[in-house]
């Protein structure tokens, strides 16, 4: 039987993530954010939470409005600045937010490695970089590998297109990112989706994400943005 939960607002869904968190949070730019689940974080009033995405925000939406709200204590990502990363620049320029930067394969692998039970694993990206600092380096056949840790979140924040009531995901072109492999590295995953429909109707062999790694669901109404030029 699924574990999944079917819930009737976005805050109760998100309804006892503690302060000082780690928080995976789905999203290729504003493509997948799950917009409905962080403003929901921001009224249910966590702080000092730890960050894991893609990036950094975008415009004063989503993510940034989370950064905004100064509940943020830690980012790792990918991409910390773009044209519209303005909330994360002023943060991070005045001291206020801490950055782990993470090559954008070494974070999707850093995740999977949590959710499949791998300890660590040797990977060439980064050698001789600034990023490099303070890794175990070794050579193998030649090459030089740094090693790198899982990262497990105890919550996950994605965002799917449709979800059936057992906990099965079908997301929508890219806004699947990273959204799978958070799903199975965190203790908690929490999904919005445009629709929930009756276990049977999703083909299977649309389902990436399976419902053993899903635990709350919430259908919320879909929203989307534009990204604005630097102000």
């Amino acid at each position: 039987m699924s574990r999944a939960e079917i819930l009737g607002s976005a805050d109760e869904a998100v309804a006892g993530i503690e302060d000082g968190s780690t928080v995976l949070v789905g999203g290729f730019g504003l493509a997948g954010m799950p917009f409905d689940l962080i403003d929901a974080l921001i009224r249910q009033g966590a702080k000092d939470l730890t960050i894991v995405s893609n990036n950094a925000g975008n415009g004063d939406v989503g993510l940034a409005a989370l950064l905004a709200a100064g509940r943020v204590r830690k980012v790792l990502c990918s991409f910390p600045r773009q044209v519209d990363s303005w909330v994360f620049d002023d943060l991070y320029r005045a001291g206020k937010v801490e950055l782990e930067v993470v090559p954008q394969g070494n974070l999707a692998e850093r995740m999977r490695a949590a959710g499949a039970g791998i300890g660590a694993f040797y990977c060439p990206t980064a050698v001789g970089t600034p990023l490099a600092e303070g890794k175990e380096e070794r050579e193998i056949d030649g090459r030089k590998y740094l090693l790198e840790y899982p990262i497990k979140g105890d919550y996950a924040l994605i965002g799917a297109h449709r979800a059936d009531t057992l906990g099965n995901l079908v997301y929508r072109k890219t806004a699947r990112n990273f959204g799978p492999v958070m799903a199975t590295a965190a203790t908690t995953t929490i999904v919005q989706v445009d629709q929930v429909v009756e276990a049977g109707q999703l083909d299977p062999e649309a389902v990436a994400t399976p419902s053993i790694y899903v635990d709350r669901i919430v259908q919320v109404e879909a929203r989307h943005y534009t990204v604005q030029g630097a102000r």
